[in-house]
């Protein structure tokens, strides 16, 4: 009878969850809401993403048969068309005239500095054209990177305008002189087929991927099932080397497979040390290699900004911590005796993690411990990224721009870190009941990383892109598959109790269903799509569009001169031209 207090408990558990996501949901997107209607002036929200432009006619450019359609369809509110266009070798090309300018400034420091330290004249730095620096031709380093500036920049010229005119591409920026008309052009159907003229919110200058934006309807829903299936294949096969580190790394078997090992591993410190934390340490190592692979497939699907490629890597990395981490360490001790049952019959994973999970509540117990005082402690110290700049200072930076870039410390990398707080919810849902004892750990987990995590976020990292809470639904998600995890991981261990009134549990899983649908039609529109209430607030200050409009040029075709950007301005606004655009 004391089975009904368990069941009792997966329930106030399981609508406890449902009270605090519902709260959080709302939350969030009030948060999302007032921070879409602020009254400063933002590029993206006056820009529409636009994809699948239709071939035009021989008597047209993309940028006039861009500008004529929209123009026509939105004549009051209508600015301006930004036409993306082929620049990989025009960046190529700026990115080195950079590289060469910042090899000039950090070799006249050194020049100066040799100059303080001799008394002299000084030393002119030197260096190999060959590779490396390591072999070819020695050259002194500031004649030879100016003349290098000095036959690039021609070949930067004739790039720029060949881009401009020559290589216009099948998308384009379409710029609107309201936020209000931008948010409704953006959520507007504008073409009969479904394969033509589709449109998206633009995302943030600073977050574009170029490369990604002329890919056609049809090839980026290939390559999204192309990837979905190497994904999967990962998850699924992955697992075989998760349950091999499971095995090997337990103190029998490193005295077993490598004998000259016992000397060292049967010395009482070293023994608590390697059967506390050597699984845990060798898992986290060895999943330390998949978020950049993620990352990379995640571009390659064809997804025009960072922010959304952050997102999508962050869901693939998910469910392959828990199936990999959590469910496969569940029941790797067992796995290849269990592994045929298991595909012959998918459900009874349930009832196979029902059977091992409470015999792994020691590993989970420690991980959650481990990343909660080691792993906070080393995110708050930043040890290793301190050491590294002080090395760099030491031997690298010569410049105040080459020290600011040696501390830059980037994004929270959201792409690995709410996957693996995603994690400890789920390890924490599902041990919540079998043994409570982790909770006050989940708890200080969770406590510990607001405040540090909030901290580092106002004071350490800096943000590339701004994507106002977008991520919330997706965290969301996560957390109600965690939760169902627990509710049919609970399901089978009363079921192995033989207790009849087990099933009583079934219905919580349709209930997280409802739960599910329910938050994602009642919130979730409002974060895929701007409301027009939220951004028809009014603007402190006229929108400059000339500035928003450069603001979508990208670096390598930006003018140095801000007349030759007005001029540039004016040749794109003439409809019936041939005048380049990008």
């Amino acid at each position: 009878m004391r089975l009904w207090a368990f069941i009792s408990a997966v329930y106030w558990v399981s609508f406890v969850t449902y009270f605090i996501l519902w709260r959080s949901y709302k939350h969030v997107s009030n948060l999302r809401a007032a921070a879409r209607s602020t009254s400063g002036v933002k590029p993206q929200e006056f820009a529409m993403l636009v994809r699948d432009v239709p071939i035009p006619p021989p008597d047209q450019t993309i940028k006039d048969s861009v500008d004529s359609y929209f123009r026509a369809l939105h004549p009051d509110t209508f600015y301006k068309a930004m036409v993306v266009t082929d620049i990989t070798k025009a960046d190529k090309i700026f990115q080195e005239i950079e590289g060469h300018k910042r090899k000039i400034a950090h070799a006249e420091a050194v020049y100066a500095e040799s100059k303080t330290a001799n008394r002299s004249e000084g030393t002119r730095p030197t260096h190999k054209t060959g590779f490396l620096g390591l072999i070819g031709k020695k050259v002194d380093t500031i004649e030879y990177c100016n003349e290098q500036i000095k036959d690039f920049l021609p070949k930067l010229e004739d790039e720029r305008k060949s881009a401009l005119s020559e290589k216009q591409q099948r998308a384009a920026f379409v710029f609107f002189n309201s936020r209000a008309a931008a948010a409704s052009a953006s959520q507007t159907l504008h073409a009969q087929m479904f394969d033509e003229w589709t449109v998206a919110e633009a995302p943030e200058p600073r977050e574009v991927i170029w490369a990604n934006l002329p890919r056609k309807i049809y090839d980026r829903h290939t390559r999204q099932t192309v990837v979905y299936l190497i994904v999967f294949v990962t998850v699924a096969f992955y697992m075989i080397p998760i349950t091999a580190i499971s095995a090997v790394t337990t103190l029998e078997k490193l005295r077993e497979k490598l004998p000259f090992l016992k000397v060292v591993v049967d010395q009482p410190f070293v023994k608590t040390v390697l059967q506390a934390y050597l699984p845990q340490i060798a898992l986290i190592v060895f999943l330390a290699v998949l978020p950049t692979l993620l990352v990379s497939l995640s571009k390659s699907e064809g997804i025009p900004s960072q922010s959304h490629v952050v997102r999508a890597a962050s869901g693939k990395y998910f469910y392959f911590i828990v199936f990999n981490v959590f469910i496969g360490y569940a029941i790797g001790s067992s796995l290849f005796s269990a592994l045929e049952k298991v595909i012959k019959n998918p459900p009874g994973i349930f009832m196979t993690l029902a059977t091992r999970l409470p015999g792994n509540a020691t590993f989970f117990f420690t991980f959650v411990a481990l990343r909660c005082f080691v792993g906070y402690g080393l995110e708050l110290s930043r040890l290793v990224p301190l050491i590294i700049f002080h090395l760099k200072r030491k031997y690298q930076c010569k410049t105040e721009e080459e020290v600011r870039a040696a501390w830059v410390p980037g994004n929270l990398r959201y792409n690995t870190r709410v996957p693996n707080d995603m994690l400890i919810v789920t390890i924490v849902l599902c041990y919540s009941v079998i043994t409570p004892l982790i909770l006050p750990f989940g708890v200080a987990y969770f406590a510990l990383g607001w405040l540090i995590a909030k901290n580092q976020v106002l004071r350490v990292y800096v943000p590339s892109y701004e994507s106002n809470g977008r991520m919330w639904p997706h965290m969301h998600t996560r957390i109600i598959a965690a939760l169902m995890i627990y509710q049919a991981t609970m399901i089978g261990i009363i079921s192995l109790k033989k207790f009849y009134y087990s099933t009583i549990l079934a219905p919580l899983l349709v209930i997280s269903l409802i739960f599910a649908h329910t938050c994602h039609a009642r919130f979730y529109p409002a974060f895929a799509k701007t409301p027009l209430e939220v951004a028809s607030q009014q603007l402190k200050e006229t929108p400059n569009m000339s500035a928003i409009y450069t603001a979508y040029i990208p670096p390598c075709l930006k003018p140095d001169k801000l007349q030759d950007v007005q001029v540039f301005e004016d040749a794109q606004s003439r409809t019936t031209s041939r005048a380049p655009s990008f």
